[in-house]
């Protein structure tokens, strides 16, 4: 019997299979033995043990389209970082460290402003303007007015989405939206590992229909430029690309240098002065990595 894993807690998985619902399993030793670890978002063969109590034992982990670092999930096809337009103010650093992780990943990554509803005119469009001018396909919704939403729904289809953003900003609300009957699936789970109420700690994927996954992540407060050499962070700033080439010096990190193309778009307004602020702020964090 084939499916996807949606959950993993305690070496527990939960695999949903579509005609039959969710399945708590283990996984055979042998994954252990050669070093291989599921993934919620894995597509897995399992051997039923009880029908009726619905367990079993995965038997095979089918190749993987990608893979995650953080979160650790597999076979994802596109992210949806949820951010408020206001009522938390967004966090500009906090954005631009997850594209950039995004980018390095190579995950399609879309921006959605929530609570517009409350968020003024300027806001929004000053909003619109900063990352649609990266490239970046930016949403805005209201999960209080179901504003939006329809949008949304049609950009998961057919696709396994990663949605996540700080806490505060409606994720959970939006989630109930796209999918009215999460908390019958939370309910399950949260049956089997003899637990309450629903809190997001651990990445879930969330089934709306045929071929169509969410994927809830746990709501992230930092994150830091581990592993990244700062030569290469100037590739992950997508408004960058255009004027690759263009500056004096090959290999200009856009930092010091004189005759940069990239500060001269920024002088003329071409580029966010918050992007390319957070730009040094990471490229400083990527430089001091190294010394230690």
């Amino acid at each position: 019997m084939e499916g996807k894993i949606i959950k993993g807690i305690a070496g527990f998985y939960y695999v949903h299979v579509v005609e039959s619902g969710i399945y708590e399993c283990k996984a055979k030793g042998i994954f252990r033995k050669r070093n291989i670890k599921p993934l919620v978002g894995d597509n897995v063969t399992i051997e039923v043990g009880d029908e009726v109590e619905k367990t079993g034992n995965i038997i095979d982990i089918h190749p993987r389209e990608n893979q995650l670092i953080r979160p650790a999930v597999a076979n994802i096809d596109q992210a949806i970082l949820i951010f408020a337009v206001t009522r938390p103010n967004p966090h500009f650093n906090l954005l631009d460290r997850f594209l950039v992780m995004m980018e390095r990943q190579n995950v399609e990554t879309n921006i959605c402003f929530n609570k517009t509803d409350i968020g003024s005119t300027e806001e929004i469009q000053m909003l619109a303007d900063t990352y649609g001018a990266c490239g970046y396909k930016v949403i805005f919704t209201s999960a209080y007015d179901n504003d939006g939403l329809e949008e949304i729904h049609h950009l998961i289809k057919g696709k396994t989405t990663a949605l996540a953003g700080p806490s505060g900003v409606g994720k959970s609300s939006i989630i109930n939206i796209l999918q009215p009957e999460v908390g019958m699936e939370t309910g399950v789970i949260s049956e089997k590992i003899g637990r309450g109420k629903h809190t997001t700690r651990h990445s879930q994927l969330i089934y709306v229909s045929e071929n169509t996954y969410i994927m809830d992540t746990p709501g992230f407060s930092s994150l830091l430029a581990q592993d990244l050499e700062k030569e290469e962070l100037k590739n992950y700033f997508p408004e960058f690309h255009h004027y690759e080439g263009q500056c004096k010096f090959q290999g200009c990190v856009h930092i010091n240098e004189p005759a940069c193309a990239v500060k001269a778009a920024l002088d003329a307004g071409d580029i966010s002065q918050s992007r390319y602020d957070n730009y040094v702020i990471m490229f400083g964090e990527a430089k001091n990595n190294k010394r230690y």
